[in-house]
């Protein structure tokens, strides 16, 4: 009997852990998956040119407004 226990219990924790595991590769696979990093990469970059584009913004206004004091202070 505890042989058929243990034998039954081995055998539910190995077909738990084969779907668990199951799920995990496939999950991983589709989150590698070259549609998924390159779509990822789009984002990464489209946030980057975002970032410069605002970067480049800001400085311009600082420019404009330093250029407006320094014409002020020459007139």
């Amino acid at each position: 009997m505890r042989r058929l226990f243990w034998t039954a219990l081995g055998l539910g924790a190995g077909a738990t852990a084969a779907v668990l595991v199951s799920r995990w590769m496939r999950r991983t696979t589709q989150a590698v998956a070259p549609a998924n990093v390159a779509r990822e990469a789009g984002r990464t970059v489209s946030d980057f040119v975002e970032l410069v584009r605002q970067a480049l913004s800001e400085g311009r206004a600082g420019m404009a407004e330093k250029e407006a004091e320094i014409r002020a202070s020459l007139e």
